[in-house]
């Protein structure tokens, strides 16, 4: 869909509205008609869309014979995003003497804000700070869905510390996942921003443009700083858990080794029992009644010397009987000392 925006209005309480010298032709979710009308119509080379529809196209600036480009890394639009699976894409930037066009294969909520003059006092009269704020829209529009993404992070780990469930480490890897593409994404449009500040492409008419440009790249640089942050903190609480299931599992099996131990006891007896030679209490009526209580006493005692809970035990009394020890032998160690010295007095 492209929609054709002849001036851009900054409504900001208290100051007169500033309208731009230029056009704002917005396409949003385009089709193969959109691209058709975009390279007849406005001259655009197909090459550049194809790029521009790239998922992976990575941030960038472009000098072409009647245009510039630029390419710019942006969250995904909030509807589009199920739950905490949140994506980044490219938009593409072209600048035209007298007007600008923004190309992108989907919805995005920072292009939805302009659309709707719902941002804060952005230097938009110029096409270079019309680029500029939506840079500076998108690296807070980052910055909020971090913080969303380390909220929803939280309550997982919630859930996981009650009961380890696939579901919910599913959950922790799209999160993770979603970092990396916002991680990446931020660092191409670092050095987009910071290439805008050399490059003759791109030259910024005012003093307040050029501080609005550095507001930007601090925020963008604090936008990293977060997703990097929140980064390494899952990843050290994937480790932590992956080794409380491994640790879990080694529970389990110990648990089965010490009950399959166990039952080898009265396996035992009864094999002993069943051998073709005479045995005692073998005319007896009621000798498998002994015989079944001697393997089921066998299993229980085996058991309990295998346990953990004798062995803790066991653990425990031998610290507190060491200790006694030492104290008792330093004691007998010192008259003795003192016995020596009197001697060669």
């Amino acid at each position: 869909m492209i929609t054709i925006r002849n001036n851009v209005v900054s409504r900001v309480p208290g100051d007169k509205p500033a309208i731009s010298d230029y056009t704002w032709v917005d396409a949003r979710d385009i089709n193969r008609d959109d691209i058709s009308r975009l390279e007849e119509e406005y001259s655009i080379s197909s090459e550049l869309l194809a790029d521009i529809m790239d998922q992976d196209e990575q941030a960038r600036i472009e000098k072409e014979d009647d245009y510039v480009v630029l390419i710019v890394r942006l969250p995904a639009f909030a509807e589009d995003c199920h739950g905490i699976n949140q994506y980044a894409i490219p938009l593409g930037i072209v600048l035209f003497p007298d007007k600008v066009i923004t190309i992108c294969q989907s919805d995005s909520v920072v292009l939805e804000d302009f659309a709707r003059n719902r941002f804060r006092q952005y230097p938009i009269e110029t096409k270079e700070g019309f680029v500029i704020s939506i840079m500076g829209r998108a690296a807070m529009v980052y910055i909020r869905l971090l913080k969303y993404m380390n909220r929803q992070k939280s309550l997982v780990e919630e859930q996981l510390h009650r009961s380890i469930m696939n579901y919910e480490l599913i959950q922790l890897l799209q999160i993770q996942k979603t970092l990396v593409y916002f991680t990446t994404s931020l660092t191409t449009n670092e050095v987009l921003l910071e290439k805008l500040q050399k490059t003759p492409y791109f030259q910024l008419r005012s003093e307040e443009e050029r501080d609005f440009l550095e507001d930007v790249i601090t925020d963008n640089k604090q936008a990293i700083a977060m997703a990097n942050i929140y980064s390494d903190i899952l990843t050290g609480t994937m480790d932590a858990f992956a080794s409380v299931i491994s640790n879990n599992m080694n529970v389990i099996m110990k648990r089965l080794t010490i009950i399959s131990i166990a039952l080898m006891f009265p396996t035992f007896i009864t094999s002993f029992f069943g051998m073709n030679v005479d045995l005692p209490f073998s005319t007896a009526p009621f000798a498998w009644v002994g015989l079944a209580c001697l393997c089921g006493l066998s299993a229980i005692v085996g058991a309990w010397f295998l346990s953990d809970r004798r062995n803790k035990r066991l653990v425990q009394r031998a610290s507190l009987g060491e200790r006694p020890a030492r104290k008792t032998r330093a004691r007998e160690a010192r008259p003795r000392r003192k016995r020596k010295k009197t001697a060669e007095e």
